[in-house]
């Protein structure tokens, strides 16, 4: 972690001045060209007296005459081409009960010289901040927290192993101090309850003081601190208004004792300041379980990893901590036993589950060369694994970071409940006022008035308002998890629910991507051998799906040396369009029916046959020669086994109001064989990698939400543009990146599901913000009226919190 880097200057003699020093990371340097631009560029931000950039380290140390403007400095540098380093910090925050601290969190994070941004979730009590690097630290940002009147300290290993434990003893302690309020204010209900139904049970008033006294000040101690810290800081939260309300019945009834005429017993509210924070600790304590198990999926897959693994070195078997294997080490995993690293089988077979990673609850076979995936479990043989993968590049450490991301971003909907959050309190302690004077004034009854203003004070809890959103994205993006459905963030959760069409990739998403040359059609005067031979050789170091089908075909007709003997010189990869080289002397093009007509080269007699092989949904590639002749050489027609699943997810698409389209660089006459199997209605074909994306567009213009499905490389710019892109993890590391939705195993039926869990999720966060509005529009005009008595109100205040988070955690039994 970064140490602070803004420091103020002094001279050697030890004094200071006002100027102060901005060390800040530069990303993109190369070269003394590139320092000298930036440098440049920096020198012209204003109160700028000095600037210094290191090539080496690729930072630059920026001196102002006064007061350093961060912002100002990292524009200049993405001005300049360059981009200034972000580093990211994770805070633990306590203290936090509601919307409004949610708010005063953020405001005092983003007050940071040199954050960019804060998220701040009421639900995981944690703090998401993204900052320029070396422009502040994390006991910086604590200390800002700190200074709002919460508690704040870095989320490290150590930290979040023992914060489930800490959890736990918070829950605890909170069901004890609910248990003490209860009991101590049962006798004032029963009183309360004889009263209205005309039995003198009411206790005497000292001894209703004597017990409402520690539950509002020791069990409710709590919210004065809470609350001051508030005040200090020039703000409200909920703990204010349950402090301010429970104080004024508790201190009006004290007033009425003493002024009591002898032998005369006023009514008190004693009972209503002491059940109101009974009531209040209870809501707490529901809540805190709740939040509890929101959290669970990121708690089931932290504890995948096993803690230690059976290393083999120099022959020798040794039980080593995980993180102490490297990678190249060799692993020896037994039966029952959970693989502790990501690696290739080098020894053994077996049956692994992957169930809790990919949501695929059939084993899948493992042998050697097959990839295994740490925290999966080795159900039968012994397997021999070499190490690919450790600590935090393994794939279960990329699931939980992205899982933990999703939790902690704050969906585009919060930004409404932030603005009202900011003022909500202020707003809250004016209507209590108003309520207060103009009951006194209309009845001329004091009593009545500070009552019912008690009641304003404690129904309009922002607890719901902050809950609501944070909440349901922990229960969906964990439910989704556990089905094999990683959602990146919550941004990309929202908009998933709106999706209209979804554009699939044709290899490798609605097939198996595991092609096999089918056919062979040479030209006229050219044998089948020759043509294999050629188009073998011109590929011979290709990895593309279809190359190794070729090279495959090859081996298999013996053909494997001569292919060898005869591989092409001056390979050339032609982009969405095939292959160049060449063999023996001859200049051979491999490629698309476009390849061919770039070229000028076309063979009739093939033409006939070309379209039957489309025509069943057969990928063709031509070959053809263009030096020292110039003609086609014949054709090579591979097939690809569409996935079990497609058609299902076709389907439920459809099923969904969703329009299902395909994309892809094969033929027309291929595409549309391959669509008509899945029912599939628009298509696609012949599209070049680079104008995928350009197809999003077109769907986007007709007034689509588009998802994205690809695997490759070249599916990343589509996945880029899209509303929403949707990866195979099957795929690529870039496609995965690029995403905002990845689908741990290759199935596109679980596309209708990340749907599926997106709508579920939108509607539980629509739920939930209405009800938080609706129990304060509803609930602060009856009390303000005199409707609801301070009881009443802290009951309903209670439910609240606790309705929409449970709301949320039906959540937890979704399956797509």
């Amino acid at each position: 972690m970064s140490t602070a880097a803004v420091h103020t200057d002094s001279t050697h003699d030890g004094t200071t001045h006002d100027g102060a020093t901005l060390d800040i990371g530069v990303a993109g340097l190369t070269c003394a060209s590139c320092v000298g631009r930036v440098e440049k560029a920096l020198k012209r931000v204003p109160g700028v007296a000095d600037v210094a950039v290191n090539l080496a380290t690729e930072r630059a140390r920026v001196t102002f005459a006064d007061q350093p403007d961060v912002k100002a400095v990292a524009e200049a540098i993405e001005a300049a081409g360059y981009e200034p380093q972000k580093a990211e910090f994770d805070l633990t925050v306590g203290g936090m009960t509601c919307a409004s601290c949610v708010g005063r969190v953020e405001k005092a994070l983003k007050r940071v010289p040199g954050v960019e941004s804060a998220s701040v979730n009421l639900a995981t009590e944690r703090a998401h901040v993204t900052a320029y690097a070396g422009t502040v630290d994390a006991a910086r940002l604590a200390e800002a927290v700190e200074a709002t009147g919460f508690t704040a300290a870095p989320v490290t290993e150590e930290a979040a192993a023992t914060e489930e434990d800490q959890a736990q003893d918070r829950s605890r302690r909170e069901l004890h101090h609910l248990l003490i309020a209860a009991a101590l204010s049962a006798p004032l209900v029963v009183g309360m309850v004889g009263d209205l139904l005309g039995f003198n049970l009411m206790l005497p008033a000292w001894a209703q003081a004597l017990l409402a006294t520690p539950v509002q000040f020791w069990l409710g101690g709590r919210f004065y601190r809470a609350g001051w810290k508030a005040v200090r800081a020039g703000a409200g939260n909920m703990d204010l208004l349950v402090a301010l309300g429970t104080s004024a019945a508790w201190g009006l009834s004290v007033y009425l004792m003493l002024t009591a005429h002898a032998g005369h017993q006023p009514h008190l509210y004693f009972e209503g300041s002491a059940v109101l924070i009974t009531f209040v600790l209870l809501g707490k304590w529901l809540e805190s379980r709740a939040k509890g198990q929101t959290a669970a999926a990121i708690r089931a897959l932290m504890k995948l990893r096993p803690d230690t693994a059976r290393v083999r070195r120099g022959g020798t078997e040794t039980e080593l901590p995980i993180g102490q294997v490297r990678v190249g080490d060799v692993v020896v995993v037994r039966p029952g036993e959970r693989i502790p690293v990501d690696g290739r089988v080098a020894e053994g077979t077996g049956s692994v589950d992957e169930s809790m990673l990919t949501g695929e609850s059939l084993p899948v076979e493992k042998g050697p060369e097959a990839r295994v995936t740490g925290g999966s479990i080795n159900l039968d043989g012994l397997l021999v694994v070499e190490t690919v993968a450790v600590g935090a590049e393994t794939m279960l450490a990329k699931i939980v970071r992205m899982v933990e991301g999703a939790q902690a971003s704050k969906a585009p909907i919060q930004r409404l409940v932030d603005k009202v959050s900011a003022v909500f309190v202020p707003v809250v302690l004016v209507i209590a006022a108003v309520t207060l004077v103009a009951w006194w004034a209309t009845t001329g009854d004091a009593e009545a008035a500070i009552v019912t203003a008690v009641s304003v004070l404690v129904i309009a809890c922002p607890c719901a308002l902050g809950l609501a959103t944070p909440t349901a994205i922990m229960v969906g993006t964990g439910a989704a998890a556990r089905h094999g459905i990683l959602i990146k963030d919550a941004e990309a959760l929202e908009h998933a629910h709106a999706i209209t069409a979804v554009a699939f990739d044709k290899t490798g998403t609605l097939t198996e991507g595991k092609p096999r040359v089918t056919d062979l059609v040479p030209a006229a005067g050219l044998a089948e051998a020759e043509l294999l031979r050629l188009a073998a050789a011109l590929q011979a170091g290709s990895e593309h799906p279809l190359a190794r089908a070729v090279r495959d075909r090859a081996a298999g007709q013996g053909a494997t040396t001569s292919v060898t003997a005869s591989a092409a010189d001056g390979f050339k990869a032609l982009a969405g369009r095939g292959v160049s080289g060449t063999v023996d002397g001859r200049a051979v093009l491999l490629g698309s029916r476009r390849l061919m007509a770039e070229s000028g080269l076309a063979d009739p007699a093939l033409e006939a046959r070309a379209a039957e092989l489309e025509s069943t949904g057969h990928t063709l590639s031509w070959l053809a020669e263009t030096a020292p002749g110039r003609r086609v050489l014949g054709l090579v027609a591979f097939g690809d086994t569409v996935k079990e699943s497609a058609r299902a997810a076709v389907r439920s698409l459809k099923a969904q109001g969703v329009e299902p389209v395909m994309v892809t660089g094969d033929g027309k006459g291929a595409a549309q064989a391959v669509a008509r199997d899945l029912g599939i209605d628009r298509v696609f074909a012949e599209v070049l990698p680079a104008d995928k994306a350009g197809v999003v567009a077109t769907l986007k213009r007709e007034g689509k939400v588009v998802g994205m499905v690809g695997d490759g490389i070249n599916d990343a710019p589509a996945l880029a543009a899209a509303d929403v892109g949707i990866a195979m993890a099957t795929g690529t590391d870039v496609a995965m990146h690029t995403a905002g939705v990845t689908l741990m195993r290759g199935d596109p039926a679980l596309v209708a599901g990340a749907i599926d869990v997106s709508r579920r999720t939108y509607a539980k966060i629509r739920q939930g913000l209405f009800w938080a509005f609706a129990y304060n529009v509803v609930g602060i005009p009856l009390a303000a009226l005199g409707y609801l008595s301070p009881v009443l109100a802290g009951a309903a205040m209670a439910l609240s919190s606790v309705s929409v988070v449970t709301n949320a955690l039906t959540l937890r039994s979704w399956k797509p």
